[in-house]
């Protein structure tokens, strides 16, 4: 086991709902809160346990919405008050790991923060651990980091870090420049992408002096980062910190992390990667929930939930039941099952970036009561 980094403290980001995993992923249970590789335990109990060997308990923070305190916390029973750092709306991930930034370094001044999203799925911890410490060290040298995945396949459902030179740092020997980001591309720029070994997956994880990161965001954003301070004054005044969140949290600006920091710190030579050699996956539909639970076996039929009740003939797919009801699939293949008490869906993991749509219409339809 590692021990953990003296100066680090970890970050979870755990917003959203996870649109594209309706009727699973909901409002008031998002994608974070649920098991989705048959491990036993949520998302977000994984990130954490995979983060206290790096940081320790009492040196992880979580920001999450008003609405999810009691699950998070029941969910890390170990997680100091203090370290629940609360929304009062959804404000993009600029504002939460901002908001932790500002907190953490008015705390500890010189502190280095990793932001990790709490519903993403990774396996290989010591390569993971082995990439979070070569971060930290490029993040002590006053760069900000993040950790980009080695491609395993053309995928369209990523954005891409385009590498450059080394970058010579002691403790960090996979480190190197980033030239720039791209966007989702599609299949044929995917496949060129895949061949070509200087671009990889933005899995959306950022390690910097918190400082760095919030002098970045004053640069850019300077209506931000005058309410990130406002608030890191009061938040540590139990008496002060409701009104001024109330106050100044909606005025926020609403954007990305990788728009107001990432981008405009590569395009300056302040932008590190490091390559991250384990599994990862931000299960961010259907699709990638199928590949994550067949293990590689295309003809298989994963089950998820405690109680599922599932007879299957000729069939593959995902069943994802949180009903006692009989579900039975003859000669279907490719086939996604979500059965909950009050929606049901059945689509193929071909269409499964198009449930989002199906929230959609829900929204515009009033229904809500399903969302």
């Amino acid at each position: 086991m590692p021990q953990p980094i003296e100066d680090f403290y970890a970050v979870i980001p755990a917003g959203g709902v996870g649109s594209r995993l309706w009727p699973l992923s909901r409002a008031d249970a998002p994608k974070f809160l649920h098991d989705l590789t048959g491990s036993g335990q949520t998302l977000l109990r994984d990130t954490w346990d995979r983060l206290e060997p790096l940081a320790g308990a009492d040196r992880i923070a979580v920001v999450t919405g008003r609405a999810h305190r009691a699950a998070v916390e029941k969910e890390l029973p170990g997680i100091p008050d203090k370290n629940v750092f609360l929304e009062s709306e959804p404000r993009e991930s600029a504002a939460a790991i901002g908001l932790a930034a500002a907190i953490l370094s008015r705390r500890e001044p010189n502190v280095i923060i990793g932001s990790f999203a709490a519903d993403h799925v990774i396996r290989g911890l010591r390569t993971f651990e082995f990439a979070v410490q070569q971060a930290v060290a490029v993040a002590r040298e006053g760069y900000i980091c993040t950790i980009g995945i080695q491609p395993t396949e053309p995928s369209i459902g990523f954005g891409y870090i385009l590498k450059s030179d080394e970058l010579p740092v002691d403790g960090a020997p996979e480190a190197a420049f980033v030239e720039r980001f791209v966007e989702k591309p599609d299949l044929e720029t995917a496949k060129e992408y895949f061949a070509d070994r200087r671009y990889l997956w933005n899995a959306g994880m950022f390690i910097s002096r918190a400082d760095v990161l919030l002098g970045e965001i004053a640069e850019q954003d300077p209506h931000l980062y005058a309410g990130l301070m406002d608030l890191a004054e009061a938040w540590d005044d139990r008496e002060r910190r409701g009104p001024v969140v109330d106050r100044v949290w909606p005025t926020l600006t609403k954007i990305a992390i990788d728009y107001v920091v990432a981008e405009p710190a590569a395009a300056k030579g302040r932008l590190a990667v490091i390559p991250g050699h384990f599994d990862w996956d931000d299960v961010g539909d259907f699709a990638s929930l199928i590949k994550l639970n067949s293990h590689g076996r295309k003809n298989d039929l994963a089950i998820l939930g405690p109680n599922a009740r599932v007879l299957a003939d000729a069939s593959s797919g995902i069943v994802v039941s949180q009903t006692k009801r009989v579900i039975s699939l003859i000669g279907v293949h490719d086939i996604v099952v979500v059965d909950t008490d009050d929606a049901l869906l059945v689509t193929t993991s071909e269409n499964a970036q198009r449930v989002k749509g199906i929230v959609d219409a829900l929204k515009l339809n009033g229904g809500t009561d399903v969302l």
